[in-house]
């Protein structure tokens, strides 16, 4: 090929360079296999823990299976913080295979459990697992695709996730306590046996001055005609800026960019979780059983998360062309009305009222729910978590926004029971309606558009002084 031909082909409108993406989305893929994990483990509360409240060689009380859900946040909470440290000192491949272990040890605990506690340890153990991923998985994808990409990448995160959640409702409809474990467990094998031949983290290796091993990750990403020069002078600028600074947590709110960073990272995470989405999907099941749906609430929720997968699909190949923030503002508006009008039936189905011709409401109105959260909240609060923090910061703020997410699902789906106990299922999917139309004038007031911007871009844009006085 000639050389002017090589130069049109990797050179955009700007004078940027192109790159070829297939190993991007290979790795990509590869690592948010443990998004799959993330789901398959959300998820399997929903199918068994009603088995488990009737009769079952393991009978739980519906307290026993609130902590048998919540429990997973809280491990979650336990592994988030820990992951960024351990993924700035091994490296990200490393520490993202690492990671398979608690999943897996979770599925063998499972598999075998006779006692409750044992139940609880293994809910405890996978949400470890879950933490660590939410942290490192977003950071990876982040750090090894092009600004053109990098949303499109990012969404696969969410994409995975609902896979996961999917799987976990056909399996929990059409197999075994057992065999559903089994089946689990082999994500993580397969996890272990694509992203072993997956290329390090450029940045990362340029950080720990190891530059010829950096080049060859990024000709393997970037495709053999690609020019790595560039972008590894910038990565080496990055990275002697930032070897001289030890992050604490006083970091976060020193600039103005780091503090604009935090509010619109933590207020997206915190409306992520309020909206009430794991509640749904924990008690996905349980809910249809309560709305009284003359459809079968296994396949009602094999329809929800269905819907929730396909959807994710869609917001992987719009999110770099809508924005994140108008996908943002548009997910919670869509969310409070689904809320408003899940809610409407209930009131009526419990006030005595005929609602044989509404059967059709809670079905629509959680596939609603899963579809907007699917193209905004759900794929875009882990997508701004690695695209908004410096290098320096990324790690700490990354941790402490996924304990802060995960804390928000343990109180949740901890409390949500209770809350349908004692006010009532309208009025509990009511407040998580106002919570969502809050959400999305905060979305549009606070959050930035990071969409097709380097990250050099990002941070200029959020340390400027237009449009915030923080």
């Amino acid at each position: 090929m000639e050389t002017s031909e090589m130069i049109r082909q990797h050179t955009g409108p700007l004078g940027k360079q192109e790159s070829a993406k297939l190993w991007q989305y290979l790795a990509a893929c590869s690592a948010s296999l443990l998004a799959v994990g993330v789901g398959t483990a959300l998820a399997w509360t929903s199918p068994i823990l009603p088995t488990l409240t009737k009769d079952s060689f393991l009978p739980v009380s519906k307290e026993e299976g609130s902590w048998v859900s919540s429990l997973l946040a809280l491990g979650a909470i336990a592994g988030a913080l820990p992951a960024g440290a351990l993924a700035n000192r091994i490296g990200r491949k490393k520490s993202l295979l690492l990671v398979a272990a608690p999943f897996f040890l979770s599925w063998v605990m499972i598999m075998f459990a006779k006692t409750l506690w044992m139940l609880c340890v293994a809910r405890f153990i996978v949400g470890i697992g879950v933490g660590a991923a939410c942290v490192q998985v977003p950071s990876y994808i982040a750090e090894i695709a092009t600004p053109s990409a990098r949303g499109t990448l990012g969404a696969m995160f969410q994409l995975f996730l609902g896979g996961g959640i999917l799987m976990a409702f056909i399996l929990g409809a059409i197999t075994s306590y057992t065999l559903f474990a089994n089946l689990c467990a082999l994500v993580e094998v397969l996890f272990v046996g694509t992203f072993i031949i997956m290329p390090e983290s450029p940045a990362w290796l340029v950080s720990q001055g190891r530059k010829s091993e950096a080049t060859q990750a990024l000709k393997l990403l970037r495709g053999p005609g690609y020019n790595p020069s560039e972008e590894l002078a910038e990565m080496q600028r990055e990275a002697e800026e930032n070897s001289s600074r030890r992050s604490s947590v006083f970091d976060l709110i020193k600039t103005r960019g780091s503090r604009r960073a935090v509010l619109a990272c933590f207020g997206v995470m915190t409306f992520q979780q309020l909206s009430g989405i794991n509640a749904v999907i924990f008690y996905t099941v349980t809910i249809f059983e309560a709305a009284g749906s003359k459809m079968s609430s296994d396949l009602a929720a094999i329809i929800v998360a269905l819907v929730q997968f396909l959807m994710s699909g869609v917001a992987a190949i719009i999110v770099d062309r809508a924005g994140r923030k108008p996908l943002l503002i548009l997910s919670s508006t869509l969310m409070g009305i689904s809320l408003i009008a899940l809610g409407i039936y209930f009131k009526l189905n419990d006030g005595g009222s005929d609602v044989s011709s509404l059967a059709w409401l809670p079905l629509t109105s959680l596939a609603l729910f899963m579809i907007a959260f699917s193209v905004g909240l759900g794929p875009i609060a882990w997508m701004l978590m690695p695209e908004l923090f410096t290098i320096e910061t990324k790690a700490l703020a990354s941790g402490l926004a996924v304990m802060l997410n995960w804390f928000l699902v343990f109180l949740v789906t901890k409390t949500f029971p209770s809350m349908k106990e004692n006010l009532g299922p309208a009025m509990t999917f009511w407040i998580f309606a106002c919570i969502m139309l809050i959400g999305s004038i905060f979305e549009y007031l606070f959050v930035p558009e990071t969409k097709g911007k380097t990250l050099q871009e990002i941070q200029n844009e959020l340390n400027s002084s237009r449009g915030s006085t923080l």
